[in-house]
């Protein structure tokens, strides 16, 4: 056994051994009860980063203790194609060579991506190994595999059939650099301040004005009415007579809209159905002409006349100019508000109108809602289901067509005549004029209309398999927060829709996990830590405890000092077992044994551990079952039970020696179980050499709390012993009042330091020759700070809290040398 644990040289080996097993894909053959999990698909233009670290930390520990629990455990593994993302790379990479995506034409660039994702796009999944997780490998899926592409495609054409997905010009939000559109739940709103025009509106044939108050002067060219609330008393005269559009000198009409806010503005709205949302839900209210005067390449379209081919910011500054010249520019003043941006680009949003595939989201919504609210679905914690119903309560069409090439192309023909075929084989003809001459629709599908299949077509749906019906509905769903609209909610609907059932019970949402000043964790703020250089450092068990110790129900900031704790646990651990192995008697087997003191109290306090580092691990509760599994290896076991039995073990009497060894060993092979989930590769390896010829400790079965084993006597009086010493450990010049039979228990001879035992008893008072020990050393320790803070050298080089920490020594050592030798003259 080595001498030392080295998780740099020993946890690669281990890995291979467990997934050799092949128990990754699942036990079906056992007819054991299936837990499932499904990992949230990484892009592939992904590395490892600390929310995937975390989220495989918190899934593996599940997975692992459900499989030593007795279940037929599965982890769905697999990674998503990830459009626009995987766009983003390969046009910068054309970029760099002095071209671009349409000069290479579709079908070479798609030919690109394929190699580039057949050589560097699945990076994170040998990352996810090096972590420890025990994903079904063996099965990964990709989103754009043929089989999963089937289901897709098989999913659009029975929504289609059922009227949920249709085609029509509705307002969409543009990103000019992705040259596509995205979903709301894409657009990301940041505060920014603008300056709000007050824009005089004429009413034609009348001497009135009506003022409208825009951030966005260049699209008043495409005004097409002016609302107020019908309740306003200062324009309900107004309503029913047209305004005059600046500029374009446009009449159009003046209406009543609940929608307009009489306290915001001037109260009166101009109306742009092309180019606001909420805009665009007016104007099919009220039959409004829908008029666009900003073109998908983010400039002035030949609709803005004088205008047209200004980039939108400069056309904003010339209308505002326009509207100046000609008197109709009332007021500028700064105004602060929220603008969409997009999610991937970071550019600002164009609201267009455009001919896109919508999805109907309502009838679809309504049971996984009721799915929500019964319990049947629950989230952890509870608070995020009002992100989820803050959106599903409120849904808007999903338009899941994007103007991308990677992806999944929209399973629609059409022919000259303009009929539209959809099909998820290409179809021969026109389904509904025969012709034969059918041109596919060139866009793609949302990744996340994909997506929100991941649950069951990775089982082989539509195809009814044998894995789909043994392994559906999983389990638990472990993801962050700011994807529960964008993929929870939608596998709930999508689940419910196609396979009769919610895809999982529990949705638990992890914390996000900030650089340690409290920022975004981002590589390009330099504010990132990379979990492989952390496991290269410290080890995988050691990551994967600390990010454990700091996740949370609310967003954390990056600990470095919890993953150290997680390699100190490790190490303490493999010494522990060290120590058990090469001091108890040989030819002891482990079992319950010894009825003293220490030996009852361990077994109880173990029988209390097991249950509370389950239960918590139950709850989604992963900082406390660590802190609760720390606290027992690290004190009760390793720094009290095993000096406790370090006399027996030393000792002539063979029978206590084997009793010692005995409880020992049975102690410590359930302690490697119940931290294998959450630190398997030490734990592992530990097992190898406490019980050889077991086979391997993820296979083993958990051990259950031994509640007969509670005796919370025993504990009473160990924690009186226990506080006792750990007095005058901390305190050396400490003398607790306790009684004799305390002071003089030979356990408690064996849990102090050896400089405070006398000829094999303690008082409760230390006697003269201990004080006099005492007083040597501190008097060594006060030399030593007094010398280091008289060296030049030392006070030149060493940092500040090096120098204060030799100050407060000098302090502290020269104030216990006074009260020892004050304490020597009294006993005197």
């Amino acid at each position: 056994m080595e001498t030392r644990w080295d998780p740099t040289t020993q946890e690669a080996s281990i890995f291979p051994e467990w997934e050799a097993t092949g128990v990754f894909s699942g036990r079906p053959e056992s007819g054991a009860d299936p837990y499932v999990i499904a990992f949230p698909p990484p892009n592939i233009t992904g590395e490892l980063h600390m929310g995937h670290a975390l989220n495989g930390s918190t899934q593996d520990t599940l997975i692992r203790l459900r499989r030593m629990q007795g279940r037929d455990t599965l982890w769905i593994c697999g990674t998503d194609h990830a459009s626009i993302a995987v766009h983003a790379v390969i046009d910068r990479q054309l970029r760099a060579e002095g071209t671009n995506r349409h000069d290479l034409g579709r079908e070479a660039f798609l030919a690109r991506v394929w190699e580039w994702r057949r050589t560097t796009g699945a990076t994170i999944i040998g990352q996810l190994r090096a972590l420890g997780c025990t994903l079904d490998y063996a099965h990964e899926r990709f989103t754009m595999d043929e089989g999963y592409e089937r289901a897709v495609l098989t999913m659009f054409a029975r929504l289609y059939a059922k009227g949920y997905i249709y085609r029509d010009n509705r307002i969409i939000n543009w990103c000019p650099t992705c040259a596509s559109t995205i979903s709301d739940l894409e657009v990301r709103h940041r505060t920014q301040t603008d300056t709000l025009y007050r824009v005089r509106y004429p009413v034609a044939g009348t001497d009135e004005v009506l003022e409208v108050a825009t951030v966005r002067p260049e699209t008043i060219l495409a005004d097409t009415a002016v609302a107020v609330h019908p309740d306003d008393p200062r324009y309900r005269h107004l309503v029913g007579h047209t305004a005059i559009v600046p500029i374009v000198d446009r009449e159009v009409p003046i209406i009543a809209d609940e929608y307009v806010r009489m306290d915001f503005g001037t109260g009166a709205l101009k109306v742009t159905p092309g180019h606001d949302p909420n805009d665009f839900e007016i104007g099919r209210r009220h039959g409004l002409r829908e008029l666009t005067v900003i073109g998908l390449d983010g400039r002035m379209n030949d609709q803005a006349g004088e205008f047209a081919g200004m980039p939108v910011a400069e056309a904003q500054q010339a209308v505002a100019a326009e509207l100046d010249r000609r008197g109709l520019l009332a007021a500028r003043t700064p105004y602060e508000h929220e603008v969409g941006h997009c999610d991937r680009t970071g550019d600002r949003v164009e609201p267009l109108i455009s001919l896109q595939w919508f999805m109907r989201m309502d009838e679809l919504a309504r049971p996984a809602n009721e799915a929500v609210r019964s319990g049947r679905v629950r989230f952890h914690p509870r608070s995020q289901e009002n992100t989820y119903f803050n959106w599903m309560d409120d849904l808007r069409p999903w338009c899941i067509s994007r103007q991308l090439w990677w992806g999944h192309q929209i399973p629609v023909w059409y022919c000259p005549d303009g009929h539209v075929t959809v099909a998820v084989e290409e179809p021969a003809a026109c389904a509904e004029c025969g012709s034969g001459e059918l041109v596919r629709d060139q866009d793609v599908l949302d990744t996340w209309f994909s997506s929100a299949l991941w649950p069951f077509a990775t089982l082989g749906w539509p195809e009814q398999t044998e894995r789909l019906a043994r392994y559906y509905p999983g389990d638990v769903l472990s993801t962050a927060r700011d994807i529960i609209n964008l993929w929870v909610a939608r596998m709930l609907m999508m689940g419910i829709e196609f396979m009769g059932e919610e895809p999982f019970e529990d949705v638990l949402i992890h914390s996000t996990i900030q650089a340690p000043d409290g920022r975004r964790m981002s590589k390009s703020l330099g504010t990132g830590i990379d979990p492989i250089e952390l496991i290269r450092a410290y080890g995988a068990d050691a990551t994967r405890y600390g990010l454990l110790k700091m996740s949370s129900t609310q967003d954390v900031r990056f600990d470095r000092g919890a993953i150290e704790e997680g390699g100190k646990l490790a190490n303490k651990l493999w010494n522990a077992g060290r120590f058990v192995l090469t001091s108890g008697r040989e030819g002891v087997a482990a079992a319950p044994a010894g009825e003293e003191l220490a030996d009852r109290w361990i077994r109880s306090r173990l029988a209390a551990a097991q249950r509370d580092v389950i239960r918590l691990i139950d709850a989604f509760d992963f900082a406390a079952a660590v802190k609760t599994l720390y606290s027992f290896v690290w004190n009760d076991y390793c720094d009290w039970y095993i000096e406790a039995c370090k006399p027996r073990l030393q000792g002539e009497d063979a029978e206590a020696a084997g009793e010692a060894t005995a409880n020992l060993r049975w102690v410590l092979e359930r302690i490697l179980a119940l931290a294998h989930p959450v630190m398997p590769f030490v734990t592992e390896r530990l097992w190898s050499h406490v019980a050889p010829g077991r086979g391997l400790l993820m296979l083993a079965a958990m051990p259950e709390p031994l509640d007969g084993h509670r005796d919370e006597a025993a504990e009473a009086a160990m924690r009186e012993r226990v506080e006792y010493v750990a007095a005058i450990r901390r305190d050396p010049t400490a003398s607790p009042t306790v009684s004799d039979e305390i002071a003089t228990d030979p356990l408690v001879l064996a849990l102090l330091p050896k400089r405070f035992r006398d000829a094999g008893t303690v008082a409760a008072t230390p006697s003269t020759s201990s004080l006099e020990a005492q007083l040597a050393e501190a008097r060594s320790e006060l030399r030593r700070a007094e010398g280091m803070l008289a060296s030049a050298g030392f006070l030149a080089k060493a940092p500040p809290h090096k120098i204060e920490e030799e100050r407060e020594k000098r302090r502290r050592y020269g104030q216990l040398v006074e009260d020892i030798e004050a304490r020597l003259a009294s006993a005197r």
